[in-house]
């Protein structure tokens, strides 16, 4: 492990071997670099989330922004990779000349440049960058850079680290990154270690996942922390024992949210992940381990039989200084067979997530059951505490959510419940999920419940919800009580409901590459007063043989705009 780590660093005393204020090491990027993107920034392109903003000209950093992700992409630095990827004289000279601007101008009045994490991303992504902006200049701009760069480390050595989470873990990130690189930082190195180990105690769960129960945090923090521990062992320093526990117990719980298909699971937050970045992560994960059955900590059961898999969340929502994300999924699920997904959460979208961000976070947004068209969690809404907040934090949801799990005859059986609905309505929602051994059937059961000795209050209408990945084409059977599935590789499966009437809706998948497409979503509507439970199995029901009559026998409901 020393030599491949020892390898991703890059030793910069060598530039200047005679100074004592110096950067004497860069640390690898872990992060995808796209050599043809440098063009694009160097003709005045700057394409971040979504948006582009030309310059013509001007001073990019003195644009308007046309939204906060763009900016926070513009402000973190992170775009340098991309020049580096190049690696010709031109992109170099672009390199300096950007940073100069910016260095030049540090006075300017940018509230997204103070914040915490933003300036930690730039402080990693100027540290990890040296080579390139440092490699052909003179002692006058290395001069310049390292004070910079110095007044960004001090911003954050003081900073108040208000906000909780992944934002105040990347702040000692960079702090201790910083301690590493630059000359006659020993004394620092303790305390930024201590620092960073405790809050890595509190926020990475003995399970392996993050505190705000988000896939994506996981992907987020070990690109970083990998490095890091890369750098501690070029440097000869050993690296704190917390740092390495915490990427042995993520490494698994990095596998366990993952479908066949390589992408994850799309609950409290989660988009789309690079994947070749994951890939990159995975090749770190020296026992390549099949994924634990069961996350208890973070609240999460997983449950693989044949080729299908079945994720679920069995867990309260996380604590509301870290919610701002969180979603109300409990008892979600998502379902895929070999490479194909099934069934599906909405997720969140990589790019224009305050458009999407208030419906993706909804009950509805996810595979599971809607009592009286409310979510299972309630959000801050006042538009002046989301400013103060810097999101909408959950205010209430689910305080009690079981879960048991049993072997049965020819399967696995996963019996779930939680309380989100009990103080306004009454009512505790009692979902199970049995799979065959071989994965070919999914059945389940939804009841919304009085608890014990207690009564449902007022309206009592629920709908249970199933969003389709946009890849599976459904159509709906003849008798209106089923709908005919039928995957990308041609498997065809059938989902059916007892006893009751089974609608095909129009559905948004927000977590693709391309942004949000339209897709479609199972939908049983019912009372509870009427109907005590409602039962539903997925079955796989015959091949692509059997593919083109199961499409004439079926009714295909009219093509909707989104």
């Amino acid at each position: 492990m020393v030599a491949r780590a020892s390898g991703g660093t890059v030793a910069l005393s060598r530039l200047w071997p005679g100074r004592a204020d110096r950067l004497i090491i860069a640390p690898h990027d872990l992060r995808t670099a796209d050599a043809t993107r440098a063009a694009e920034i160097y003709a005045g392109r700057f394409v971040f989330a979504g948006k582009i903003v030309t310059c013509h000209g001007r001073s990019i950093f003195d644009l308007e922004p046309p939204s906060e992700d763009w900016e926070a992409a513009l402000l973190g630095f992170g775009w340098l990779r991309h020049l580096r990827a190049a690696d010709t004289a031109l992109t170099r000279a672009n390199a300096r000349s950007l940073v100069d601007d910016w260095i030049s101008n540090q006075a300017r009045k940018r509230p997204l440049e103070h914040r915490a994490d933003v300036r930690a991303r730039r402080v990693i992504s100027l540290l990890s960058q040296a080579p390139l902006v440092l490699g052909d200049t003179d002692g006058k701009f290395y001069r310049k850079y390292l004070r910079g760069l110095g007044r960004e480390i001090r911003y954050l050595r003081y900073s108040t680290l208000d906000n909780d989470g992944v934002p105040r873990l990347q702040v000692l990130i960079a702090l201790c990154y910083a301690s590493l690189c630059l000359a006659n930082q020993a004394r620092n190195i303790k305390t930024t270690s201590r620092k960073l180990s405790d809050e890595l105690q509190r926020q990475i769960l003995p399970d392996g996942g993050h505190i705000s129960r988000n896939p994506g945090a996981l992907v987020e923090l070990l690109s970083d922390l990998l490095p890091l521990r890369q750098t501690f062992a070029a440097r000869n320093i050993p690296p704190p024992p917390a740092l390495l526990n915490a990427i042995d117990r993520m490494m698994p719980m990095l596998r366990f949210f993952r479908h066949g298909d390589g992408s994850f699971a799309l609950f409290n937050g989660m988009s789309t992940a690079p994947s070749d970045l994951v890939a990159t992560l995975l090749a770190y994960d020296d026992t390549h381990g099949v994924p634990m059955a069961n996350m208890p900590h973070t609240g999460f059961q997983r449950i693989d039989a044949g080729a299908s898999t079945v994720i679920i969340d069995t867990g309260p929502p996380p604590p509301p200084s870290v919610s701002q994300d969180a979603h109300a999924g409990s008892l979600s699920f998502e379902f895929s067979s070999g490479v194909n997904r099934i069934v599906v959460n909405c997720g969140m979208p990589s790019t224009g997530r305050d458009n999407w961000r208030p419906f993706a976070r909804t009950t509805a947004a996810h595979s599971t059951l809607t009592y009286h068209e409310a979510s299972s969690c309630q959000f801050v809404e006042l538009s002046a505490m989301k400013r103060l907040l810097r999101g909408a934090p959950i205010t209430s949801g689910p305080g009690k959510v079981e879960s048991h799990r049993e072997a049965i005859p020819d399967g696995d059986m996963l019996t779930t419940s939680h309380d989100g609905y009990l103080s306004r309505f009454g009512i505790i929602h009692r979902r199970v999920l049995m799979i065959s051994q071989d994965g070919t059937r999914l059945e389940g059961a939804d009841s919304p419940s009085p608890a014990p000795g207690g009564r449902i209050k007022g309206d009592a209408d629920f709908v249970l919800r199933f969003h389709l990945h946009p890849s599976v084409k459904a159509s709906r059977l003849s008798d209106a009580r089923g709908v005919m599935l039928v995957l990308p590789n041609r498997d065809v499966w059938t989902f059916e409901a007892v006893d009751d009437k089974v609608d095909l809706e129009d559905s948004v998948f927000l977590a693709g590459n391309d942004g949000p497409r339209r897709t479609s979503q199972i939908v049983i509507r019912q009372d509870a007063r009427q109907a005590s439970s409602v039962r539903w199995s997925f079955v796989r029901s015959s091949t692509s043989a059997s593919a083109t009559t199961a499409r004439r026998n079926a009714r295909r409901e009219p093509e909707l705009p989104l």
